[in-house]
């Protein structure tokens, strides 16, 4: 009788695993991919490298990762460049692929190799990777793997401040408004993160970028689109009123023009554009060193404007007490006014 022994493999260490990672993703170009049934080869195999990946960073459900395999991948993927492979080859993934990528990269980004923040410390190296990221927004196949590493990188405040301060932060003023609502969405919530997350780079942002960055937030303030002005002027009370950026709002209080669109959103449909609209008109109001041509809009609007006023109220609440003390209050700075 004879007997026949299935050999066990063995598993792949963290340089093999890298190894065959970059090897598969590579197989993915297309110069080298002349037939679909090579390129759906190629893709198996990243989503089968994929998949062990994930293992080795987060465990199999039923034992923990080896925290020292867990260091050398991490070191290995980023000696060699698997990082800016994967952003590269995106949207030529498949979705099984690109879940297992977004798992990976968030485990990635936080691991410590030697007190180093090492793929943190790869992508400071390679800040292109950013901006490829940002415009995956306009590809919807890939947007929202793309948005949630995005986020992922936010975190960091030195990645933060380069998307905020690059060429590709611009895009974001055209992402917010894109047709497809979840797109639109998630690149309002990545939005949203570079302007609260870290104050004080969006303070140093905001004092240099001023004019250009408000300008163009002016343009989502008065958006036909009720879901961009009701995100904007909700998230503009939000990071206004931070500490960090007590400056910005003392200069942005100053100015007519978005005292002007303050008011034209206390005359919204939406009670809840209404009352994110107040809390920022408040502030124009309740300056004690208005200047002239603020006095003489809130002075010829007087009447309009303490009607909107009597009849603004937030609903039922534990805010109702404050809203209707700082109301009163506003209330009577505007009946105090003459021109």
């Amino acid at each position: 009788m004879s007997f026949s022994f299935f050999k066990v493999s063995r598993p792949k260490t963290p340089q093999e695993v890298v190894k065959s990672i970059k090897e598969s993703l590579m197989a993915l170009d297309t110069k080298t991919v002349v037939e679909v049934k090579a390129l759906e080869k190629a893709l198996e195999e990243v989503e089968k490298n994929f998949v062990t990946m994930r293992t080795m960073l987060s465990g199999d459900g039923e034992s923990e990762p080896n925290l020292d395999q867990v260091s050398q991948l991490v070191e290995e993927i980023c000696k060699e460049e698997v990082l800016t492979l994967v952003i590269h080859k995106l949207p030529i993934l498949g979705w099984e692929a690109r879940k297992d990528l977004v798992h990976c990269w968030s485990i990635l980004l936080k691991q410590k190799v030697d007190s180093n923040d090492c793929c943190v410390e790869y992508i400071e190296q390679h800040f292109e990777l950013l901006d490829i990221l940002v415009v995956y927004y306009d590809n919807k196949e890939i947007a929202l793997s793309s948005g949630i590493m995005l986020r992922e990188c936010i975190k960091f405040p030195n990645l933060a401040k380069y998307i905020l301060e690059s060429a590709s932060f611009a895009l974001f003023f055209k992402f917010v408004e894109l047709p497809n609502f979840d797109v639109s969405s998630d690149a309002f919530s990545t939005f949203k993160d570079l302007l609260i997350k870290h104050g004080n780079v969006v303070a140093e942002f905001l004092t240099a970028n001023y004019d250009e960055f408000f300008d163009q937030y002016e343009s989502l303030l008065t958006s036909p689109n009720y879901v961009t002005r009701r995100q904007s002027i909700k998230l503009l009370s939000d990071f206004l009123l931070e500490s960090p950026n007590a400056q910005i709002m003392k200069r942005y209080i100053l100015e007519v023009r978005y005292l002007k669109v303050m008011m034209t959103l206390l005359t919204d449909s939406s009670k809840n554009i209404q009352l994110s609209a107040f809390h920022i008109f408040k502030i124009f109001v309740a300056n004690p060193n208005k200047p002239r041509d603020v006095k003489i809009i809130l002075g010829k609007n007087q009447g309009k404007l303490l009607g909107l006023l009597h009849n603004l109220s937030p609903g039922k609440g534990s805010e109702d007490e404050q809203f209707e003390e700082e109301k009163e209050f506003i209330i009577k700075e505007i009946e105090r006014i003459s021109v």
